[in-house]
């Protein structure tokens, strides 16, 4: 009996890689805030080493490059080949030299030397596994800051309506080990990440998560 594939790509991958392809340089115009947001907060300078986990397309390499510089790098983590083409593909239009992309699971990639940051955009995948975040946080320098972004169910009055609505499409267009929308998904970085802050967007339905790596974890 012939093995069963495993698709890596979510749904809504499949449609969105190939129609964007021939523009290595797309991005979402409504998250083009929050992403720069997101890098903002991870407080790089000159030189650094970043990890993008789930770095889709590579919509954050262009924000990530201009901090870290030229004798800084970026290594993005993405389980997608689709996407993964896609960000290598805008790797190359912008010849950039200190840019590279592991095709692999957060849980399994390998990673060498250690970063300043980490940033993880709309990866639920990511953080909200605790695998992955083994497999990651080894990597991190002490203090080094981490940052989230992703979709969450809402408890404000408005929020509440359209919870149920986002956590169906999130399911459906999702990995099947993607887990199910809830009210808290940086609850496993807790315990990873000092003074964690969070920042609530599109009524309580979207969030920003950023803190600092802490130095030792409580069991």
């Amino acid at each position: 009996m012939k093995e069963k594939t495993v698709n890596n790509t979510p749904l809504y991958v499949r449609f969105a890689a190939p129609l964007t392809r021939s523009f290595p340089d797309f991005d979402f115009f409504f998250i083009k805030s929050l992403r720069q947001k997101a890098v903002d907060l991870l407080n790089l300078k000159y030189g650094d080493r970043v990890l993008d986990v789930g770095c889709g397309n590579g919509a954050s390499f262009p924000n990530l490059v201009r901090v870290v510089g030229e004798s800084g790098e970026v290594v993005g983590v993405e389980i997608s080949p689709d996407f993964a083409i896609n960000a290598r593909k805008r790797i190359k239009k912008n010849e950039w030299k200190n840019v590279e992309v592991i095709e692999d699971a957060a849980q399994t990639a390998k990673l060498t030397g250690d970063f300043d940051g980490v940033l993880m955009m709309a990866a639920p995948d990511v953080y909200a596994s605790e695998e992955a975040l083994e497999n990651i946080f080894p990597h991190l320098k002490p203090n080094a800051r981490v940052v989230i972004f992703g979709a969450k169910t809402s408890v404000s009055r408005v929020g509440k309506i359209f919870s149920p609505v986002l956590k169906m499409v999130f399911a459906k267009f999702s990995l099947p080990t993607t887990p199910s929308l809830d009210s808290d998904p940086w609850k496993l970085l807790a315990k990873r990440v000092d003074k964690l802050e969070i920042e609530e967007y599109f009524f309580g339905l979207m969030f920003l998560a950023s803190g600092s790596k802490v130095l030792k974890i409580d069991k």
